[in-house]
């Protein structure tokens, strides 16, 4: 028999968080699947955002891939393509691709066919991260206009605070500043920016860990944002233990019982995309019932607290995240955020929908 651990992705929740995205904006949805669909499976979660305007993504073998299943709507990669060798893909499967710097456009000045690629220019407003500065917009700008193997040109930036209260202000106002003389469509919003500044919407949206269903804000949950989880993480108890008063658990002894106590072995650990460095107290369901997780994440096993659930044993089902159990919730109490436990699940767990 395998070890209990898989991950469910409920398709139907993909299907009703991608509707909470239109209700919430007149702009076109490109749904970002980066980093397989943030570990949830590319194909999979195409399949059920088949109504997305377009997809993003960064790996153009992954965007061939979409192609190839028969995917027609805009395809674009977020960091562009790498080396002159990508730049006939790009024309021959027709994808768009971000350009953040001189030398892409350089590798551009030595393609032969006219008219063949859609860009993406992307403008540094102020994450200081990819994008041209300010300054070099308009001389980029009318470089990529003229350029005669471009048939198409977006505006967009990204913002660095759009999930917290400082907002995304300043940022706009320099990309609106910035793309005002030009009649392109533009991008700017995130999942954060979409749900929280109507402003930022423009032409195309680009909505990412709020359609897999965990809450872009800190003080804001998924739930109370009208969303849904897409996976969730279960496995099973494989062992029960009776610790005494003063016994530990596991390496380094992190945790030691101050009474007696009854504990459960779960099948999951780091090697499945569970941190490390999550702490007792970081929460758990068994059997749909919230308790605590107790010392230190092991390779292939954690350990959780039963002394409230005496009738708990051996193949009783452990959620680790998901259904009724917030990812960003997991994510917080172990020090880390959502979109890192989502991509992290390691492929030794089976997933399924």
């Amino acid at each position: 028999m395998p070890r209990p651990i898989q991950a469910h992705i409920d398709l139907s929740a993909l299907q009703h968080n991608l509707h909470l995205a239109r209700r919430a904006t007149s702009a076109r949805i490109m749904a970002v699947i980066k980093a397989n669909a943030y570990g949830h499976g590319l194909l999979r979660v195409a399949e059920a955002l088949k109504a997305a305007d377009g997809f993003a993504l960064l790996d153009i073998n992954d965007a061939v891939r979409l192609r190839e299943a028969g995917y027609r709507q805009t395809i674009l990669l977020l960091e562009g393509f790498f080396t002159p060798d990508d730049i006939p893909l790009l024309a021959e499967y027709d994808l768009a691709c971000v350009i953040h710097n001189a030398q892409q456009i350089a590798m551009l000045d030595a393609y032969p066919r006219r008219g063949s690629l859609q860009v993406w220019l992307k403008v540094n407003s102020g994450m200081n991260r990819l994008g041209f500065a300010p300054q070099e917009v308009p001389a980029v700008m009318e470089q990529l206009k003229a350029h005669p193997a471009v048939r198409d040109i977006t505006l967009m930036t990204h913002f660095s605070h759009a999930d917290e209260t400082s907002g995304v202000a300043a940022q706009l106002e320099v990309f609106n500043a910035l793309s005002a003389p030009y009649r392109v469509a533009r991008s700017l919003a995130n999942s954060a920016a979409l749900l929280r500044y109507p402003a930022t919407h423009a032409d195309w949206v680009r909505p990412g860990i709020m359609l897999y269903g965990a809450s872009p804000f800190a003080e804001t949950s998924a739930q109370q944002l009208g969303l849904q989880p897409v996976m969730t993480l279960h496995s099973e108890i494989i062992s029960v233990r009776e610790l005494k008063a003063g016994d530990y658990i596991g390496y380094g002894g992190q945790f030691r019982a101050e009474t007696t106590m009854r504990v459960g072995v779960v099948a999951c650990g780091y090697a499945d995309g569970y941190p490390r460095h999550a702490q007792t107290g970081t929460p758990v369901l068994v059997q749909g019932q919230r308790t605590r997780m107790l010392g230190r994440v092991s390779m292939d096993m954690l350990t959780v607290d039963l002394s409230a659930m005496p009738t708990a044993a051996v193949g009783n089902r452990v959620t680790l995240w998901g259904d009724g159990l917030p990812v960003e919730e997991v994510a917080h109490a172990a020090g880390t955020i959502s979109y890192e436990l989502l991509c992290a699940l390691t492929a030794r767990v089976p997933v399924y929908s």
